[in-house]
């Protein structure tokens, strides 16, 4: 058995596995940022969709949000702050900080994600870039390749 990549220190079957299987629901917003990252970790790419709000989920690239996730480290997450998304409410925000690194170079992703309840389902429905100041320390980014931020788009179509 091993611990869940989403840094709860909990065993991966009894953490984010569960969600990302369909067996449980997530009960949570929080949870369910949880169990996207945790799938981001594990290029669980149908996850990522299906927990997507269908509003925007035509708008993610299958193909990109695979090859980021396959092409980075993940380093962890940190959750900075949590507003509602409890299992009483119908939308949550959870600020977070997801760690990794590609081709060498270390970044941090810093968004606030908005997510919906609808039908007893969580989802993600849109999401706020942490703006701060980018230090290259690497290459510069193609306007081609994925976009640093996860969203999954081409980095022209995105923070480009």
């Amino acid at each position: 058995m091993s611990n869940c990549p989403c840094g709860s220190g909990k065993e991966l079957e009894m953490c984010c596995q569960q969600y990302i299987s369909g067996k449980v629901k997530a009960p949570t917003a929080e949870a369910l940022m949880r169990a996207r990252y945790t799938a981001y970790t594990q290029a669980e790419v149908d996850f990522i969709l299906k927990s997507h709000d269908s509003k925007t989920r035509d708008e993610i690239s299958r193909d990109e949000t695979k090859s980021w996730a396959e092409s980075s480290e993940w380093l962890g997450l940190d959750i900075v702050r949590v507003v509602k998304g409890s299992e009483n409410d119908d939308a949550g925000m959870v600020e977070f900080k997801a760690n990794y690194k590609q081709n060498g170079i270390k970044y941090t992703h810093h968004e606030e994600a908005s997510f919906v309840k609808k039908r007893g389902s969580w989802y993600f429905e849109d999401c706020k870039i942490i703006n701060k100041p980018i230090v290259r320390e690497g290459e510069k980014i193609g306007r081609n390749d994925p976009c640093p931020c996860g969203s999954g788009k081409k980095y022209k179509k995105c923070c480009g």
